[in-house]
């Protein structure tokens, strides 16, 4: 059966906040300059502790995914809740500034990975199911695209496509061994491609807060657009899933690249 008009639209919308501009174009729109400028303020070596916050998050999100989000029944998304919890956890960080990044991040990203997963389950989800949970954590990848990427592996179903391996090993790993068994290189090797992408939105937050005098306050509204961000990347991913599992991959492919 072919997608209605009304689901071509939900198309359509996913594949706009999917492929829209990233992070740092969202911030820049919001502070009013290049996200540049905070960028060269940045210390040499913060790329490292960029990237080892970045996976100890991921991690950390892992773990929650596993073991405590609610697998209740589809209700609507507490988007609203969730934006203030990250902008008081944003205003934390803005208050104390680059130093508080490896304590404030492992906390925003879970707030955003509840987030995460109240869409999900709005959108149909089962979250008893592994491979979903799995799915809500595969988001913290759609947000940014790594360098190193080459001309297939950008955009949305290309990156689903590169990152589907790790989260197939994954979920078959964990169903064979149980959830308390995180430390296998599967689990490694998908928290490891995960972290590197995620870390290129990071560096943009840092990037951001790395501005002088942003404050608590800018802290605030810097962690509401990251949020933000991730609840779009969310929203897309779990449009899309819903119609693929009425219509089939195939058919909502096809769609998608035209629409």
């Amino acid at each position: 059966m072919s997608l209605t008009l009304s689901e071509i639209e939900e198309l359509r919308l996913a594949k706009n906040l999917l492929e829209h501009p990233g992070l740092a174009a969202k911030i820049s729109d919001m502070v009013g300059s290049p996200i540049e400028k905070g960028f060269a303020r940045l210390p040499e070596k913060w790329a490292l502790a960029v990237n080892a916050a970045a996976s100890r998050s991921i991690t950390a999100a892992l773990d929650v995914a596993l073991r405590t989000l609610d697998r209740s029944g589809p209700r609507p998304p507490a988007n609203r809740w969730h934006k203030l919890a990250a902008g008081a956890s944003g205003a934390v960080g803005g208050a104390f500034g680059l130093a508080a990044l490896a304590v404030e991040l492992p906390v925003s990203t879970t707030i955003m990975l509840r987030s995460i997963a109240d869409i999900a389950r709005s959108e149909g989800e089962d979250l008893a199911v592994l491979e979903a949970r799995l799915q809500c954590i595969q988001v913290f990848a759609l947000g940014g695209r790594s360098k190193k990427d080459d001309g297939t592996e950008t955009g949305y179903f290309a990156t689903r496509a590169a990152m589907a391996k790790a989260v197939s090993e994954a979920a078959s790993h964990l169903a064979r061994r149980g959830v308390s068994d995180t430390s296998a290189p599967a689990i490694v090797r998908l928290i490891t491609r995960i972290a590197s992408r995620f870390s290129i939105v990071v560096s943009e937050k840092a990037a951001a807060q790395a501005v002088p005098l942003v404050g608590a306050l800018g802290g605030a509204a810097i962690n509401t657009v990251f949020i933000n961000h991730f609840q779009d990347m969310g929203r897309g991913h779990f449009i899309i899933r819903r119609l693929e599992r009425l219509h089939g991959p195939d058919a909502v492919r096809r769609v998608y690249e035209t629409v």
